[in-house]
């Protein structure tokens, strides 16, 4: 066995930004010939952010490794044309423009599957393609506000706060790719594809714990706990001398071993702290004698005592990602890339946590320059140098 799970899949990819290209991302993690479509010109909106001058974007880099790009003008009939003609080849064609757009540009999903019937079709939009906000313009924010997650993050005494790092729409992007994989996998049993419509809302939804499930069920609503556990203590951020830590107990074992490594192991056999619900009515008690003790130790010291070596139960310095580039467990595991580029220097990805058994190595390290493809995937379609050079002095690619 070798190669990659995906090898031999195509994906057509006209996605931009950050949702839609983390998606075939991973697809391209996993082995598949991922064709990135980008406006003639200027591409992915994404190719301009943090970078060296002059240099497309380091986001647009980790986002977008992996992938061939080619550019064509969807607007233009010989650029939907020259994109159909690739349809017939491919497996998926992924999008995630506002809902309707491929529609509105006379490339709608029966457009396409009338083509090859057997190519899946995945949309991700803001909102979907169905319900009163069908169409509506959406960012990370707003999924993440209106799929309530939002709602569930920061501090009692403070307003709502956004999961950092785009986290709505790496949720929507990560609900993407198992949608195409599922949808390719159905195609292959059922010998003809369906439709995939994801929406951003609907998948931060899903993933906000089991908040509404608890609230019809018996009344409760999920508030804003910080860094804590709603249903049980100590689980919790906390200041040591040179910096932070988090310590997790969600088991009365685990609460117990915590109190002995104190040197307070009566609390264990405290009637306010024996069970979940009753730590967890008492937490701001029981964090406060466990962040006095935290406090008057070193970060290293704590997880010493509380970690492997210890007291054996779940602590952790809280670390900033750039530290992580030398973290030695993430090396270890391969989480950790770095590629040479020909004019930025060197490049670092996040790995791919998706580790096969004797799965290759990714075929294409880097993210694609724009159009860098043209020639090999067009010419794929028949099209001489001079019909390529004739569709760029017209702008159709």
């Amino acid at each position: 066995m070798s190669g990659r799970v995906l090898d031999g899949v195509r994906i057509l990819d006209i996605t931009r930004v950050v949702a839609g290209p983390f998606a075939t991302a991973i697809l391209a993690d996993l082995g598949a010939d991922v064709i990135k479509i980008e406006r003639p010109g200027r591409g992915d909106d994404y190719r301009y952010g943090p970078s060296k001058k002059g240099e497309t974007s380091l986001s647009f880099q980790n986002t977008n490794r992996g992938k061939k790009s080619i550019t064509l003008d969807l607007r233009r009939d010989e650029g939907r044309e020259i994109l159909l003609q690739l349809v017939e080849g491919a497996d998926a064609v992924v999008e995630n423009f506002r809902a309707g757009w491929m529609d509105s540009q006379g490339l709608s999903a029966e457009v396409i599957q009338r083509r090859n019937p057997r190519c899946f079709v995945a949309s991700l939009s803001g909102f979907g393609r169905t319900g009163w906000r069908a169409g509506q313009a959406s960012y990370d924010i707003v999924a993440q506000a209106t799929g309530g997650l939002m709602a569930l993050t920061g501090f009692a005494d403070g307003p709502p706060v956004r999961g950092g790092g785009a986290l709505g729409d790496f949720i929507g992007g990560l609900y993407l790719a198992v949608g195409i994989v599922a949808g390719i996998r159905d195609r292959d049993r059922a010998g003809r594809a369906r439709v995939l419509d994801l929406s951003n809302q609907d998948a931060v939804f899903a993933a906000t714990d089991s908040a509404l499930t608890i609230f019809k069920g018996v009344g409760e609503s999920s508030e804003r706990v910080g860094n804590q556990h709603p249903f049980t203590a100590p689980y919790d951020c906390f200041v040591a001398r040179d910096g932070h830590v988090v310590v997790a107990t969600a088991s009365n074992r685990l609460f117990r071993r915590l109190c002995a490594a104190i040197a307070r192991p009566e609390l264990a056999d405290d009637e306010r702290f024996r069970s979940h619900r009753g730590r967890a009515a008492n937490r701001t008690e029981i964090n406060g004698i466990v962040a006095e003790w935290v406090a008057e130790r070193s970060c290293e010291q704590v997880v010493s005592l509380l970690g492997p070596q210890g007291a054996d139960i779940p602590v952790s310095i809280v670390v900033r990602p750039e530290a992580l580039a030398e973290d030695p467990q993430l090396r270890a595991r391969g989480m950790i890339e770095c590629h040479p580029h020909p004019s930025i220097g060197e490049v670092y990805f996040h790995g791919n946590p998706l580790q096969f058994s004797e799965a290759a190595e990714r075929s294409i390290p880097l993210a694609p320059g724009l159009g860098e493809h043209n020639e090999e995937v067009l010419g794929g379609l028949g099209l001489e140098p001079a019909d390529l050079r004739r569709l760029a002095d017209e702008g159709v690619i």
